[in-house]
């Protein structure tokens, strides 16, 4: 489904290109841009400018719902790559200069329990 999508968005992409290239400025018509020496030469006087803006305006709506689907769509799809560029850093225990291990607030450290004594026995 998102393949079908990605072709037909990518050739709305390159006629809408090839559209916007084809047309003129304000001040230029498309017959001239051929050669043509009257401005009526292809599409009539008019013919032009309103045929072009028409599939241009066509291609932009169809570029803008294509881009908004494959949105949808990678956004409802798991990451595949799950690594990263940038290496993750090994967690150790990192034990400050004294030895001792700081207490997490709130727990007060306790004595360690004394083992019983054992009774010497008589040989």
């Amino acid at each position: 489904m998102s393949t079908l999508i990605i072709v037909i968005h990518i050739i709305v992409c390159l006629f809408l290109i090839g559209i916007v290239l084809i047309q003129g400025g304000k001040g230029a018509e498309l017959g001239s841009a051929f050669g043509g020496g009257s401005s009526q030469t292809l599409f009539g006087a008019r013919g032009a400018a309103t045929v072009l803006s028409k599939i241009t305006t066509i291609m932009a709506v169809i570029f803008m719902i294509t881009s908004l689907i494959l949105t949808v769509l990678s956004a409802k799809q798991p990451s595949v790559v799950k690594s990263s560029v940038i290496p993750a850093e090994e967690k150790k225990e990192q034990v400050p200069l004294g030895g001792v291990t700081p207490q997490p607030q709130g727990i007060q450290p306790t004595a360690p329990e004394k083992a019983p004594q054992e009774k010497p026995t008589k040989k």
